[in-house]
């Protein structure tokens, strides 16, 4: 793990075996990340991105685990695409007049055996603690391809309280408490609208844990139009994930069928935004 920080704001551990995703994040000496209270994904690759902050979903495929069109041998999509689990060539880090930064780009290989590079640059803000993270995915195989992402930011439930909340102008009567749904657990996904500067918001809190603070998720609307958001509590897991998506939550073959893909030709990028700070 790389350890990431500025003059303010979170202590981020980065991954740079796995995509250099956030394992760690410490807020005020609380690491919120969910570690082993999460479920059983079956997947190794996925358990492990799991336990962090955020993991990265993608970029051949999110959510669903179904056949691959022409394939005789059975072979299905990762339910999370194939991202995690592949190492970070790591370009620099920078710490500069209290601001951090850190550039790398993953190669990865995705299940049709195709390559494709995410080129990853995180930013803290030293004077804000604002947290920025800029990808551009790449298709750099000789074949056009659909390209999806989905950023999964996840709490452990045991930080929340009572009076913890989800708000945001996508959100129905614009929020509500965070264990939202039955028990024990719920998911929803909806268009989530950029407000300003053409970035959605949403986020959680006051968390008494970290002194009442509040998570703000901001994220580029154009690419990633959709927030879903799932918690559970069902034992061990005991998890909550904003996840800024790239498309909605139906069937890849629904999406393509409604000329829903995002097609990269061989050289073309596609580019998104996040950040996140807690106010």
């Amino acid at each position: 793990m790389i350890e990431f920080a500025a003059a303010s704001g979170p202590r981020l551990m980065l991954d740079e075996t796995s995509v250099v995703d956030i394992g760690g994040c410490i807020v005020e000496g609380v690491d919120i990340a969910p570690k082993r209270a999460i479920p059983d994904d079956g997947d190794p690759r996925i358990d492990h991105s799991l336990e962090g902050f955020l993991f990265t979903c993608g970029p051949d495929h999110i959510r669903h685990r179904q056949p691959i069109a022409g394939r005789a041998d059975g072979k299905v999509y990762p339910l999370h695409g194939s991202a995690s689990g592949h190492a970070a060539k790591v370009l620099w880090t920078k710490y500069e007049n209290g601001n951090a930064e850190c550039r790398a780009d993953i190669n990865i290989v995705t299940v049709e055996g195709l390559p494709q590079r995410i080129e990853r640059l995180w930013r803290i803000d030293g004077a804000t603690g604002e947290v920025r993270l800029e990808d551009r995915v790449v298709n750099i195989s000789d074949r056009t391809v659909p390209t999806f992402l989905m950023y999964h930011i996840n709490t452990g439930g045991k930080w929340l309280d009572a009076g913890t909340r989800l708000e945001g102008r996508m959100l129905e009567n614009g929020g509500f408490p965070w264990a939202f749904g039955e028990e024990p657990g719920g998911i929803f996904c909806v268009p989530a609208p950029a407000t300003e500067a053409g970035l959605a918001e949403v986020r959680l809190g006051p968390i008494a844990a970290i002194g009442g603070r509040t998570l703000s998720v901001r994220f580029r609307a154009d690419t990633l139009p959709y927030l879903q958001v799932w918690r559970n509590q069902k034992a061990p897991a005991h998890i909550i994930g904003i996840e800024p998506v790239s498309h909605r939550w139906v069937l890849r073959d629904e999406l393509e069928a409604a000329g829903e893909f995002n097609m990269l030709a061989p050289g073309e990028s596609r580019s998104y935004v996040l950040s996140f700070a807690f106010l």
